[in-house]
């Protein structure tokens, strides 16, 4: 059976279009589920009739085009300072399919609770949600899809009093979202993140688990289409290889990239053998820093120089893929990459390739030594 669709009432989307037109600084959050490639689409609509910015919640990106000039970035881990100032001043927030949980709320620290501070507009497929941590001005239970067919009439204001807000919003994200020039070691991972937004195609679905090397997906990707993006919001190490078999053989079509840390890889790295059983024609980059690197950088924060327990013995995991019959190959340069990637992608096999950072490159801005360095002088 199909889920049940529900929608606003005539009184609340009349409601809606009151509460936006006395707004000065409105914001869309888009998250959640329910969502499909039609409300999508309906939601870039709304918001170029609006002129609304649009931000995303952790891992759901694939929501907003990256490209429009309305989008303002995802509300997640590691997020564009700019973005929470725009969060922060905003007068009306409309909180579209989601529940503005613990990471996207910067840990609950974002909106007041359960009095936002703000005017809060909450469309939530479940009723239950509605109400549970936040007390909305206006509380819709709608899917995303049923909410925006029935304010797609709205007539936006002539002149709004938020004119240029989007646009500058969008030029922050732009800016955020270009890669480092140089981080420690020979592999750049800003040339390589650089390298596939030239070369996949929109449709390309990335996957991913959880670590710091996420925030090079997440940082410096740029989504384009609905459904391009597999990812858990949960911290679940190990999702991005299965996601990722899983996406290839529902869309054998289209390029899946699977992007794992060594440490994320080796929760489910005998996947793999699934993907060559399956002819599931996938590409995981393996991002080998030789440690569990997201346990690392809180221990060199909270307690500089004590380690225990994040250092990993990797085996060889390009070799790991041609035993199990795919395609393996270890990158130690930048330069090695691309010629790599072309390689597996032409082998007509599952494809690992192993992808060797330097430990100090733990985060885009911030190296290892910065980060301890910094917890000696709390």
């Amino acid at each position: 059976a199909q889920p049940v669709d529900s929608a606003p009432t005539p009184a609340q989307v009349a409601e809606v279009g009151r509460l936006l037109a006395g707004a000065q600084r409105p914001l869309v959050i888009a998250g959640g589920s329910r969502w499909t490639e039609n409300a999508v689409a309906s939601l870039h609509v709304f918001a170029e009739t609006f002129a609304l910015p649009v931000a995303v919640t952790f891992r759901r990106q694939m929501l907003f085009d990256h490209t429009h000039p309305n989008y303002a970035g995802d509300i997640g881990l590691g997020i564009n300072p700019k973005l929470v100032a725009l969060v922060k001043d905003a007068d009306v927030i409309l909180l579209l399919g989601g529940r503005f949980s613990e990471v996207p709320s910067q840990s609950y620290g974002l909106l007041g609770i359960p009095e936002t501070g703000k005017t809060l507009i909450h469309v939530h497929p479940g009723a239950e949600e509605l109400g549970r941590v936040y007390n909305p001005d206006l509380a819709i239970n709608a899917t995303p899809g049923g909410f925006l067919d029935a304010v797609a009439g709205l007539e936006a204001p002539a002149s709004p009093a938020w004119a240029g807000r989007a646009e500058a919003a969008h030029a922050a994200y732009t800016a955020w979202s270009e890669p480092p020039a140089t981080i420690p070691g020979d592999v750049q991972m800003g040339a390589v993140m650089s390298w596939l937004r030239d070369t996949l195609p929109d449709d390309a679905i990335l996957t991913n688990g959880a670590g710091n090397y996420a925030t090079w997906i997440h940082r410096f990707w740029r989504f384009r289409r609905f459904a391009t993006q597999a990812a858990p919001v949960c911290g679940s190490m190990g999702y991005g290889l299965p996601a990722a078999v899983a996406a290839k053989l529902l869309h054998p079509e289209r390029d899946v990239v699977c992007f794992a840390g060594d440490g994320c890889f080796q929760m489910t790295g005998l996947e793999f053998g699934t993907a060559v059983q399956e002819g599931a024609n996938l590409i995981v980059l393996v991002i080998d820093n030789g440690m569990y690197g997201t346990i690392r950088m809180h221990q060199e924060r909270e307690y500089p120089g004590r380690v225990s327990g994040t250092a990993l013995t990797n085996p060889d995991f390009a070799a790991l893929a041609r035993a199990y019959g795919g395609h393996g190959e270890t990158v130690e340069r930048t330069e090695e990459f691309a010629p790599a990637f072309e390689r597996a992608r032409a082998s007509g096999r599952p494809a690992i390739l192993h992808v060797r950072l330097d430990p100090e490159a733990l985060t885009p801005n911030r190296s290892l030594s910065d980060i301890r360095a910094a917890g000696r002088q709390r």
